[in-house]
């Protein structure tokens, strides 16, 4: 109790005496002993709590803000909308994370070591240049293949990291993408590695094991809905493995294309909101967890993307602006009064600078002439 003291009396006997001293030293050494029941420690102690200087880029990778959202959620949503600004990870996505994972974690395991090891990946960007800058780091050739609809930035940035990149046909979309991934890596044999982002363990592993428990820390476990977009289904599907368990009552919450709704029972097809809706159902994507799948639609995402700049000064890429429109729909339900729906931003604006996102300002500025 409180403010209250010992009322044990000291036993009379030496045997006895000696046996109390055990025990108090006992007492004394698990007072000071880590607590087996918040898992959030041990995750947390490399993500929000940083060295001050780095040994390499991948020990920055982690611990990213979150941010409520005031004016683009407007006056008629009933919840508060929080983001979390994965944005603001060393090269700008949520995909630093599991860049960073699949490449240790197969380094752990044995499988790769720099010099040997050819990695190589489909991707529709993001985790292809999170994984060209941590082989950048670690020593490794990279060979990404990319479905030719993405963005130049993203083309660009893999090119600067020294990644090889081999384009697919847009019309066979991230299937097509990762049907050339899987016979690249035949080719190359024992040296070649696919990594599998869509089927990779390791890839929800790091959101389990970060993500999640970021967002428990950061919101004090008051979290009633997670939103998120589905492109691997790793972030989604790690971050509800740990926060469901602690809050049974979470809500899950997945986005995904109007236009490509297989989430929800649809057929694929093509769409504009890069980074989501890759056409399939992906293995990382454990659809049991999510409670509500919402469909947007890639002109009403780009939109919101573009207002998240205008009025929140949140600069961020398409399938950001699909999510918090997603959040804002919700958010406006009346059982959503008072409640708190935590959103992942999963990456910045500036690699759609020459998407449909911002191509009328890049014409705009273009025609731009001197005074």
């Amino acid at each position: 109790r409180r403010g209250s003291r010992n009322t044990h009396a000291r036993p009379s006997s030496a045997s006895a005496a000696i046996m109390w001293k055990l025990l108090v030293v006992l007492a004394s050494a698990s007072a000071f002993m880590r607590p087996a029941a918040p898992r959030t420690a041990t995750a947390l102690a490399s993500t929000l709590t940083k060295k001050k200087i780095a040994d390499d880029i991948t020990e920055l990778i982690g611990g990213t803000p979150m941010c409520r959202l005031r004016r683009v959620i407007g006056d008629d949503c009933k919840a508060e909308v929080v983001v979390k600004l994965e944005s603001m990870e060393p090269c700008n996505s949520v995909k630093d994370r599991i860049g960073l994972s699949m490449i240790k974690e197969a380094e752990a395991r044995g499988d790769i070591a720099p010099g040997k090891t050819t990695l190589v990946e489909p991707t529709s960007g993001n985790t292809g240049i999170a994984l060209a800058m941590v082989a950048a780091s670690k020593g490794y050739d990279i060979v990404l293949t990319m479905p030719e609809s993405m963005s130049m930035e993203r083309r660009v940035l893999l090119k600067a990291f020294g990644a090889d990149l081999v384009l697919t046909p847009a019309a066979k979309g991230m299937g097509g993408a990762v049907k050339k991934a899987e016979e690249l890596a035949a080719s190359l044999g024992d040296k070649g590695y696919l990594l599998q982002q869509f089927n990779n363990p390791d890839n929800p592993k790091v959101h389990r094991e970060t993500t999640g428990p970021e967002i428990w820390e950061q919101t004090d476990g008051t979290i009633d809905v997670l939103l998120g977009g589905v492109g691997t289904g790793g972030t989604i599907t790690g971050s509800a493995q740990f926060l469901k368990p602690l809050k049974p009552s979470l809500k899950v919450v997945a986005v995904e294309p109007a236009e490509s709704p297989v989430l929800s029972g649809g057929a694929p097809g093509p769409h504009k909101i890069q980074g989501i809706g890759a056409g399939f159902i992906p293995g990382n994507a454990d659809t049991s967890l999510i409670d509500e799948v919402v469909q947007i639609s890639s002109e009403d995402a780009i939109d919101m993307a573009r207002e998240l700049a205008k009025q929140e000064g949140i600069f961020c890429g398409i399938s950001s602006g699909a999510a918090v429109l997603a959040a804002k729909i919700l958010g406006s339900r009346a059982e959503m009064e008072g409640k708190r729906i935590v959103v992942i931003i999963p990456s910045f604006g500036e690699r759609y600078l020459s998407t449909a996102l911002f191509q009328n300002l890049w014409d705009e500025a273009k025609g731009m002439t001197a005074e």
